[in-house]
C-alpha cells in the first residue's frame, strides 16, 4: 500500500463531493474529557453507518472513470461494515457486487448486504473459508477485491473527514482516532500532518496492531482478543499506517476493554448517541488517562460507526 498524499485526499475530496453525507461535528460536552475543548465528528452518521463509505464511494468512482473496473465488478469477503461500504457505492454506479461471508454470518448482516444490491454467498465455517472462496471467484470472474485492489484510494477517501472537521472546528490541536487495520488512520494522519495537527492512535489492549508495530519497528501478527474487535480486530496494521505513524511522529495509546464498555455506554446514557465499540475507543482512551491532554487543547475524536446491537446498552430515560 501507498502512503495517501494531501493531494490524493483533494482529490478524493472533489471526486466524493455529492455522494456522501456531509460531516456533522458537534462540541462535546464538559463531561466528556474535563480540561480539554472536545468535539465529536459524528461519522456513524455517515452512509451504512461507519466511515467506510468515504474510501469504498472513491475507490468505486475512480475505478469508473479511468474504465478500469472490470465487467465482474467488486468482491468484498471481510464480514465488516467495509463490506456495506463497498456494496453500497457499487450500487451508486450500477457495479456488481458479489459478497462472500461464512455460514455463520448474522442474518441482520446478510439482510442489508442484499437490501444494498449484493449478491451474497453463504460458505464455510469461518470468515477465512469465505475468503478462499471469494479469491477463486476472482481468479475466474475477473472481478477485484474491493478491500486490497487500491488501498490509498480508500484510505484517501477516509482522510477526507480531516478537510471536513477542520471546515467545522478552526484551530484543532489534536484529532484522536480509533485504529484497525491502518486505512482510516493512515488518511486522517496524512491529512492532519499537513495541517499541522497532532494525531492520536487509540487502540483497545487486546488488538494493539499497531502499538505493538511501534515497539518493534516492524509490521507483525498480534493476537485479538476485544470486545471492539468486530471493527478493530486486524491481526497487523498495514505498512503505510507503520510509515505515517513514524513520520508524523504519532502518539499511540492502547485503552482496556472495561473503559471502552463504559464509554460507550456513557455516550449513550447522557447524550443519546449509539456507537460500536471500537468507535468509543479513542474517547475511552483518554478517559481512562491513556493520553493526558494539556488544558484547554482542542480535541477532536471521530465517532466512526454505529453498527452494533444496541440492546446491552442501559436505558435510563
Amino acid at each position: 500500500m501507498l502512503s495517501p498524499t494531501f493531494g490524493d485526499i483533494k482529490t478524493a475530496a472533489d471526486r466524493i463531493d455529492g455522494l456522501v453525507r456531509p460531516l456533522v461535528v458537534t462540541a462535546g460536552d464538559t463531561d466528556l474529557v474535563p480540561g480539554a475543548e472536545s468535539f465529536l465528528a459524528l461519522e456513524f452518521l455517515q452512509h451504512t453507518g461507519s466511515f467506510k463509505a468515504r474510501g469504498a464511494a472513491n475507490l468505486v468512482a475512480a475505478l469508473v472513470e479511468s474504465n478500469t473496473m472490470p465487467d465482474a465488478g467488486l468482491v468484498a469477503s471481510t464480514g465488516r461494515n467495509a463490506d456495506l461500504g463497498f456494496v453500497w457505492a457499487a450500487g451508486l454506479f450500477g457495479v456488481p457486487a458479489t459478497v462472500f461471508l461464512a455460514e455463520t454470518a448474522p442474518a441482520a448482516m446478510v439482510s442489508r448486504l442484499r437490501g444494498l444490491g449484493a449478491e451474497v454467498r453463504l460458505g464455510g465455517a469461518t470468515q477465512a473459508e469465505a475468503h478462499s472462496a471469494a479469491r477463486a471467484f476472482m481468479n475466474r470472474t475477473g472481478a477485484i477485491d474491493a478491500y486490497t485492489s487500491d488501498e490509498t484510494l480508500t484510505a484517501a477517501g477516509a482522510g477526507t473527514l480531516v478537510l471536513e472537521m477542520v471546515s467545522a472546528v478552526s484551530d484543532l490541536d489534536t484529532i484522536v482516532v480509533a485504529v484497525g487495520a491502518g486505512g482510516m488512520f493512515s488518511g486522517v494522519t496524512s491529512a492532519a500532518d499537513h495541517l499541522g495537527i497532532r494525531v492520536v492512535g487509540a487502540e483497545p489492549e487486546g488488538s494493539q496492531a499497531l502499538h505493538a508495530a511501534l515497539a518493534a519497528d516492524a509490521v507483525l501478527d498480534v493476537e485479538v482478543d476485544s470486545i471492539a474487535a468486530d471493527s478493530l480486530g486486524a491481526q497487523r496494521i498495514w505498512s503505510a499506517a507503520l510509515e505515517w505513524a513514524c513520520l508524523a511522529d504519532v502518539r499511540s495509546v492502547v485503552v482496556g476493554d472495561a473503559d471502552i464498555i463504559a464509554t460507550r455506554r456513557l455516550l449513550w446514557d447522557r447524550h443519546r448517541i449509539i456507537v460500536e465499540h471500537g468507535a468509543a475507543t479513542g474517547l475511552a482512551a483518554l478517559r481512562a488517562g491513556a493520553y493526558q491532554p494539556n488544558p484547554g487543547e482542542r480535541i477532536g475524536f471521530i465517532l466512526c460507526g454505529a453498527n452494533t446491537d444496541p440492546a446491552d446498552l442501559s436505558y435510563t430515560g
